[in-house]
Order: structure tokens, then sequence, then C-alpha cells
């Protein structure tokens, strides 16, 4: 039986955000228009929080990189973290956070909790 370790983390603390924190949505796409520069992400006050969460995901690859991760198991509907559906505006929308999109793009393969 395959066996594996652990390596609990979370990509927005990693990129600066506090905790707890307000609810961040992303506008104008999702996480892999914030990697490409097409979106961005914005505080429930208005604050503009798109390198955060930039920052925070490609820490979390350097994370996956260094231990060599091909599965990740991310937590549902976050702007970071969200698989298939994120938040816009409270309701759920199509689309991927900036950490789960970078991670696709790296060839590691996305689940949720």
């Amino acid at each position: 039986m395959p066996s594996g370790k652990i390596i609990p983390f979370c990509p927005e603390v990693l990129g600066g955000l506090s905790v707890p924190r307000d609810k961040v949505e992303i506008i104008g796409g999702d996480g892999k228009d914030i990697i490409d520069g097409s979106a961005m992400a914005i505080s429930k006050k208005g604050i503009e929080l798109t390198s955060f969460l930039l920052r925070g995901a490609i820490a979390s690859l350097n994370i996956a990189s260094k231990f060599q991760v091909r599965k990740a198991i991310m937590k549902k509907n976050s702007p970071s973290c969200g698989f298939g559906r994120i938040k816009r505006k409270g309701k759920l929308v199509k689309g991927d956070g900036v950490t789960a999109a970078l991670f696709k793009r790296a060839g590691i393969k996305v689940v949720q909790n």
C-alpha cells in the first residue's frame, strides 16, 4: 500500500496574510488569471491583496518541489487553494485558486479535502 507524508501549510499565511483575516475574492477571473496578471484579489474591505496570494502560491510550490510532492489536498472554495470552484460575491463559481492553479501548472495533482 502506498504511503507518504503530510506537509501541512497555508499559502495565504506563507504569503504574509494574518489569521484571522477578511474574506478575499478573485476579481476578473480565477487563480490562473492572477498568475497571468489579468485578475486581482480584493479583500472584503476593498484592499488589493494579489501580491500576497502570489507570494504564498510561489512559497507553497517551493515547499512542494523541495519535498517532491505529487499530490496536494486543498481546501474547498478558497482564493488560494480552491480547486474547481471558488467564491465570488458569496457564491460559488467555476475556477481554481492561485496555489491550486500554480500546482496544476507544475504537474502536481490537486484534490479537495
